[in-house]
Order: C-alpha cells, then structure tokens, then sequence
C-alpha cells in the first residue's frame, strides 16, 4: 500500500514511529507538509496538488493536524474523503472532538462519565453555575485549548468570575467545570486503535501542577485498566466517530470521568511507558480497514426496494423470548438476523438453534414493514430531576 502521513513535523517522535512501522510491514510512504496542499475543486474530480504538483495516488491517510492549523488540515482531509481515500480518522470526527462544547454534550447523552460542566455567556450566570457543578474550585477551560493550554483552576468564586470574564472579554468561549479532587493531579490515557485499548498509561503531574499533560513535565506509568476504564474508553471513541484515539480519563469516586478524547494523540509517552509498539498497531489498522473497509449496511440494503436493516431490543415479546431462532416467526415475516447483542457480547450469524433471551438486542435484515411492526411504541424521554448538591454528598 501507499501511505501518506500529514504532518507539519517530519521529525518528531510519532510521524518517524509512524513511518518506520509502515516501512517495515513493506508499504510505501511519504510524510506530506499539511500546508503544501492546493484543493482543486471541479465538477466529479475532487482533486489535490502537492508542492505545485498532481498527488499521485494513495491508498490511506494518516492525519496529523495540529490545532493551530485544524481549518485548513481539515479542509485538506475533507478533499482525500471525498477523493475515496481511505482516512482512519475522518474531518467530522476531528472537528466534534476538538471542540470541548461539542464533545461533552455528545457524551451528555449517554450513560457514560464526564464532570459536571457548564457553559454560560451572561455574567449573571458566572455564579449560579459553578455552585451547580459543586463550588469551587472550579477547572475552566478554553473550548479549544490542547496539552493544557487554556485550562486554570480557579479556586475562589471571586478569582473564577474574573478569569471567565477576561476570557469572555478576549472573545474566548470557556467550559466550567468541576475540579475533580480525588484523582490528586493523575489522570488515565488510554489509547485506542479500532475496537481495543492497545495501551494505557497513567500520567502524574509534577508537584505543584493540577495539569498532568506530559508537554507539562509530568511523569508516566503504565496501567492495567479495569473493565469499566476500557468500556468508558472505547464507547468514548464510538461515540466521537474516531478510529485512532488517545481518551483522557480522570479516576474519580464515581468512576471514570472523559476529560478530553484526542485525534492527534502523541506516540512517544505511551510507548516509552508501556514499551508497546503503537505505531505497529495503528499501521496494522489501516491495512485492514483499507482491504476490509466498513460498509454502511443501513445505506446499501435499503436499495433494495421496500428492504432496510433495523436494531430493537427484545421485551415484552413472547413469540420471540426463549425461542429458538428456528421456532420464531421471523422468517416467515422476511425478517433475516444478522447479530445478536447481548451483554457484552455479540453472536454473529446466529444459527437456527440460538436461543433469544430477554434483553437482546437484534439487528435484523428484512421487509421494512414487518420491522416497523416490531419495533417498540416511541416513548418521549422524560427529563430526569437534578439531584441536589446535598444529594450528592450524602450518595
């Protein structure tokens, strides 16, 4: 295969990891300057230029974009998707993960750890929310700052106003958010190729820093995470659309906590600590999903007509729970299983003799009416009441 690596930093330690690891699983490769690239634009040829010439083909991109180039990196990687060139971690993707807003509302939804955060504008509202996340201190951070820029823990409310004022009077969006006191200035990277955590290490400030990023000067260890650490992990990365991903994770009394889940992650911390070859597993990635690429079965099947995929939970349906697959009426209705979800586990292609229990998930291939017919009647959510910080304290 050839691959091209973007980066603005040929030298550093992860492009060389990269490159290396692809060199010597025989492939082709060449690291390509972000900010050399020209974007032609024509009707059905999407096309790039490289240093004032043609880009000769590729079979995948490894994005490295740094933040202060993100608009122009991502235009540039918008132009490979839309050339068919394969991309581990997609502009969107990028995009939704850099910003700290953006991110911590997608994770808002689901059942997964964050510190309770806020985002005002109005200064009335300073107050009022950081008593919501629990008092002070307070961590307030620049919606876009990296490596721990722009991130201050402000620890009386009068110094905490002030700060996001400033800010506000710099044009700058700020987070506020609570000061996680437990984790003691560590916090977990867990690194994620694909479907597994590849690596982990935990990182510790330096005395007298709040901020554990190693560009910060703090030290690493490596870490065996505990299943609730790695699912947090890896449903952050599914949940921000990435393939590549290092996940910042606070070890908190409640669990873990998502501080950040980075597309860019860097290579030599996690390596050095844990003596893992990350960049092989990353290279080995993109080969399989360039030979094996993710097919969109929801897009393809509902070409055929009155066709379509749908997943529904099994409950409250006796013709299906305790029934062999054989023994339902799913055939007889064109409705075809593809996998069955259950707990932590997936059975694909389950035969005629698997047994559906209460509370698997099915995901199914067949006559989109009947599937309709199946799925569970839409219940509205219904919002949850705030727990008070008296609540809280008291479990």
């Amino acid at each position: 295969m050839k691959i091209g690596i973007l980066s603005r930093q040929p030298r550093s330690y992860s492009t060389r990891r990269l490159r290396e690891a692809a060199k010597l699983r025989g492939h082709t490769v060449q690291v390509l300057d972000t900010l050399r690239f020209a974007i032609s634009l024509e009707k059905q040829e999407p096309d790039l230029f490289y240093r004032g010439r043609k880009l000769p083909a590729f079979d995948a991109i490894i994005p490295r974009i740094g933040a202060s180039i993100t608009f122009y990196g991502l235009a540039v990687l918008r132009q490979f998707e839309q050339m068919g060139i394969y991309v581990p971690n997609e502009s969107i993707a990028i995009s939704r993960s850099r910003d700290k807003l953006r991110a911590t509302q997608a994770f808002s939804r689901y059942s997964i750890g964050i510190p309770a955060t806020e985002f005002v504008r109005d200064s009335s509202d300073i107050l009022p929310a950081i008593r919501r996340v629990g008092g002070v201190p307070v961590i307030i951070k620049v919606i876009e700052g990296t490596q721990g820029v722009g991130v201050i823990l402000a620890e009386t409310e009068k110094v905490a106003e002030a700060i996001i004022q400033t800010l506000h009077g710099a044009k700058q969006n700020v987070l506020i958010q609570k000061f996680v006191k437990e984790s003691h200035g560590c916090d977990i990277r867990a690194f994620v190729v694909g479907d597994r955590v590849v690596a982990a290490m935990r990182r510790i400030a330096k005395p007298g820093e709040y901020r554990s990023n190693v560009h910060r000067g703090a030290s690493v260890e490596p870490v065996t995470l505990t299943t609730e650490f790695t699912h947090t992990a890896l449903r952050a990365v599914q949940i921000m659309g990435l393939g590549i991903a290092g996940v910042d994770m606070l070890e908190s009394a409640e669990g873990p906590q998502i501080m950040e889940v980075n597309s860019s992650p860097g290579l030599e911390g996690i390596e050095k600590a844990t003596g893992i070859d990350v960049a092989s597993a990353i290279i080995e990635f993109v080969e399989q999903q360039v030979l094996f690429p993710d097919v969109d079965l929801r897009q393809r099947l509902r070409l055929t007509g009155g066709f379509g995929i749908a997943e529904f939970p099994v409950r409250g349906m006796p013709e299906l729970e305790g029934k062999t697959l054989r023994d339902t009426p799913l055939a007889s209705r064109n409705i075809y299983v593809l996998t069955i979800a259950r707990h932590d586990t997936v059975v694909p292609q389950p035969k005629a003799d698997d047994i559906i229990q209460t509370g698997d998930v099915l995901l199914c291939y067949g006559d989109l009416r009947e599937l309709r017919s199946m799925m569970p009647p839409h219940k509205r959510r219904k919002r949850p009441r705030k727990r008070t910080n008296k609540e809280k304290n008291t479990g």
